[in-house]
């Protein structure tokens, strides 16, 4: 596994303030066991943070998982990166079958795959697929960063 990591020195705060990037890249084989370490590392990334990361999980399962199984050239690496500009998540995954652009699709219900793109359709607030040098392309998602919840101080009892 090749990696690069760049973030920041504050760890834990939310939003960014503007003008402030972070970003996390890194090179996964083109497997399902690739396409599943690119969702733990983004979960511990978003983690360590300090932000969200349901949504974003879910986008890189998506997106890293097509990848590994259209995007798959023998030999050949996909890349995942993480972006965190403001208050918003960019996921982009970046794999060499530029020929193979993806499109969402309604699967026949029996369909046991097929619902990817939907699912990051529904869940991300913008995405799309960048042409790059050919044979590369990037899909790439944005997630809006909400304002996280305040945890209680409560200890749960109903009624005090």
């Amino acid at each position: 596994m090749s990696q690069r990591t760049q973030g920041t020195a504050e760890h834990g705060s939310r939003p960014e303030p503007p003008g402030v990037i972070r970003n996390f890249s890194v090179l996964l084989s083109s497997t399902p066991r690739g396409a599943r370490l690119a969702r733990l590392l983004a979960v511990d990334t978003l983690r360590s943070w300090g932000l969200p990361h349901e949504r974003a999980s879910h986008v890189v399962a998506e997106l890293a998982a097509n990848a590994a199984t259209h995007g798959r050239l023998p030999g050949r690496s996909f890349r995942l990166t993480l972006y965190v500009i403001g208050a918003t998540v960019r996921v982009e995954v970046s794999d060499t079958r530029g020929e193979r652009m993806p499109a969402p699709r309604e699967p026949d219900e029996n369909a046991e795959s097929g619902r990817g793109l939907l699912l990051v359709e529904a869940l991300a607030d913008r995405w799309g697929v960048t042409e790059e040098r050919f044979p590369r392309k990037t899909v790439w998602a944005e997630l809006a960063l909400s304002a996280p919840e305040p945890e209680s101080s409560r200890s749960g009892a109903v009624g005090d």
